[in-house]
């Protein structure tokens, strides 16, 4: 629990406080109740003494320690945990807004309001950086092993690329992946499976397979477990998920982009700023030094770089949503 002492050192010992994001990642927090848990810092055995205030995301936390940078005198102003500072990135301020950020794993949170969703699927229930004083707001979140990293061992592991760019071109050289199916559970399979036993597979192989069709495949499984956290989301929450708002390297792949529009039915909104997350951290501390008033007040100044939109017909959809929950059964170790 390091990270609860950032602000703490980082002010010389002055205010010791974190945000709600921060503290409901220490397993110690009531969400609910939106305090320490008394009976878990009994069962623990840790003095509530020793925890810091917990306070919203924006607001004026204290001053930063003069030595950091000589001659700079800054207020701190904002504190988030990385994927809600995303989420909050991407103005997903509204249930039902949900944002997948495509790094080496590809991480996917959903607003779900004011109500906590209690996940039968798999998923985690979150606060967001809107939650304030007796006012919690909920996402539920979902995290994916292998986003990027699957490029990344085709590129270092297979060296079947120069490049993790050159996938997108390759993956458009072919009109499918002629029955490739790629499970990229290198170490085990996350959200909504969590199976660590899991190992990767490649099946469908055939003797007219071409590294094109082994590099489409993996890009495809990209979309295809992001797709499974989705279709967890939904029925968790009951949300009607109609756009994905995404970030992150792999974001960047056009192919990737296209084709999880495809096969989960949403547009994909690929927004002109792609450090969506440190974006989100400076809008909180704009909210908190009172540059902007309100949240809403903010995301005016946000523009879609580009938006993919579905053009899969539902039959195919349902095929190729088929074949690769049979390839995603062959690989499970239960």
């Amino acid at each position: 629990m390091c990270f609860l002492m950032d602000l703490w050192n980082l002010t010389a010992g002055k205010v010791h406080a974190t945000d709600y994001t921060n503290a409901c990642r220490t397993m110690l927090f009531n969400i609910h109740s939106l305090c320490w848990d008394r009976e878990l810092l009994e069962l623990f055995q840790i003095p509530a003494c020793l925890l810091p205030e917990v306070r919203r995301s924006w607001g004026r936390f204290g001053s930063m320690r003069a030595d950091l940078i000589p001659g700079l005198q800054a207020d701190i102003c904002g504190m988030c945990g990385d994927q809600q500072a995303a989420l909050f990135g991407h103005g997903c301020l509204k249930p039902g807004s949900i944002k997948n950020t495509y790094g080496t794993g590809c991480f996917l949170l959903l607003n779900t309001g004011d109500k906590p969703a209690a996940s039968k699927q798999g998923l985690l229930t979150t606060l967001t950086a809107q939650t304030s004083y007796g006012k919690p707001v909920y996402a539920l979140e979902g995290s994916v092993f292998a986003g990027g990293a699957t490029v990344q061992w085709l590129r270092d592991g297979l060296k079947i690329l120069d490049k993790a760019a050159d996938s997108e071109a390759l993956a458009k050289s072919v009109p499918d992946a002629d029955g490739v199916v790629f499970v990229p559970a290198f170490t085990g399979l996350g959200a909504p499976y969590w199976d660590m036993y899991a190992r990767g597979t490649i099946s469908g192989l055939t003797r007219g397979t071409r590294r094109e069709h082994i590099v489409r495949a993996a890009l495809e499984a990209i979309a295809f477990q992001s797709l499974d956290v989705i279709e967890a989301m939904r029925l968790d929450s009951g949300q009607t998920v109609s756009a994905i708002r995404v970030d992150g390297g792999a974001s960047a792949n056009n192919f990737l982009m296209q084709f999880q529009a495809d096969i989960s039915c949403c547009r994909v909104i690929r927004p002109e700023l792609q450090e969506t997350t440190a974006w989100g951290a400076a809008a909180l501390a704009g909210l908190g030094a009172e540059i902007w008033r309100a949240p809403q007040d903010i995301f005016t100044v946000l523009c879609a770089e580009r938006t993919f939109t579905s053009k899969m017909l539902p039959k195919d959809r349902a095929r190729a949503a088929t074949r690769w929950q049979k390839a995603v059964a062959r690989t499970c170790s239960r």
